[in-house]
């Protein structure tokens, strides 16, 4: 029961209705060339549902957190979600559907950018 209870601790609120509770997300002072090339494809890509800074949304969940840290979620589980989608398992938002026009060379800036905003974030 204990371990439910620190589990219940480690994600963020859920309403009745499900949504989730967002934390505000803290941007990089500054960030690298190819995350700021990555920031304008997750903007046209991933905002729509992940939020503009990748706090989450009802559509979404949020990617800056500690859940997709790289040691539980390394780069690799990015490329494939993208890829090839993805089955809801860790967030009640349904499954993740592929994203076919998001090159690799996107999907390659996308991560760098989530993964600089997740360093902001102490998510390392």
């Amino acid at each position: 029961m204990a371990l439910l209870a620190g589990a219940a601790l480690a994600l963020p609120a859920l309403s009745a209705r499900g949504d989730q509770t967002a934390p505000g997300v803290t941007m990089p002072a500054s960030l690298s060339p190819m995350a700021r090339l990555g920031q304008m494809s997750y903007t046209r890509n991933c905002a729509a549902c992940h939020g503009p800074q990748g706090g989450g949304t009802r559509q979404g969940p949020p990617l800056i957190h500690r859940i997709y840290e790289p040691s539980h979620h390394a780069d690799i589980a990015f490329v494939m979600a993208i890829q090839r989608g993805t089955r809801q398992h860790h967030w009640p938002f349904g499954d993740m559907p592929p994203q076919p026009q998001v090159s690799q060379d996107e999907i390659d800036a996308i991560i760098r950018f989530v993964r600089e905003v997740q360093r902001a974030n102490g998510i390392e």
